[in-house]
Parts: C-alpha cells; structure tokens; sequence
C-alpha cells in the first residue's frame, strides 16, 4: 500500500469534520486541501486561526506517522504559528508539510498554508514526540 493510500485507510474523524482531503503523501511530503466553509471562519469571512492550525496539525502527525517505526505511535508536543495573510471563505488552502527533522524520539514539521492563488496564509513549525509501545 502507497503511502497516500495508508493515510486514506485511517480513521481520522477531526480530519473529516473539517474537511480535510489529503493529494499527495510521502515520506518526506505530505499535501492535503481544505474549503474554507463559514463554520470554520471567524469575523469577517475569513479562516479562523484555530482551524489553521488544525489543518497543520494533523498534516505534521500524518508525516510523523508515515515515517514512525512499527507499533509507535506520536503526540504533538509543540506548535508554532504565524499567520500571514488571510483565506477567506469559499476559498481552498493547501498545505504542504515537509520534515525539518526526523529522530527516533521527535521529529519537526513545517507546512506552508496557502491558497490557490499561491498567497501564503500561514507558516507552522510543530514537534512531535515518537511514543515507542
């Protein structure tokens, strides 16, 4: 099974209920879409940071997950935002995630939030700890 296929195959229901669709996975990539809808929006229109960061989150434990060793699992343990511009509603954002570090005990993630005409919504840098069984 493709590593797009493993992450398909997992039951993810924050990942559903904010409609979140992976594209593309691999080891060192992870892309995934979202639709900016009016329940995922702040004042005015436009993509409420929490769900930015939601977005992210669950992109970097994707990568971690594609790269764990057999029978680990992962947390996250620290995330870092910064919002640089905004994606207002109906718009779709894309994010893509690539390691900065892979270790046996963390590995750190970076996704670039974008929106389909390439302006940059957000920059998270996120560490997650690798929990061995």
């Amino acid at each position: 099974m493709d590593d797009l296929a493993r992450l398909k195959a997992l039951t993810l229901p924050f990942a559903d209920h904010i409609g979140m669709t992976f594209v593309s996975a691999a080891k060192d990539k992870i892309v995934a879409e979202m639709l900016v809808r009016p329940e995922l929006c702040t004042v005015p229109a436009v993509l409420h940071g929490g769900a930015i960061m939601a977005f992210a989150d669950t992109l970097g434990a994707a990568g971690t997950v594609l790269n764990l060793p057999d029978g680990a699992g992962t947390t996250t343990i620290e995330s870092k935002t910064n919002f640089i511009g905004a994606a207002p509603v109906g718009t779709v954002v894309t994010g893509e995630c690539t390691p900065v570090h892979r270790g046996r005990r963390t590995m750190v993630w970076q996704t670039r939030i974008t929106t389909s005409a390439g302006k940059l919504v957000a920059l998270v840098t996120q560490t997650q700890m690798v929990l061995e069984k």
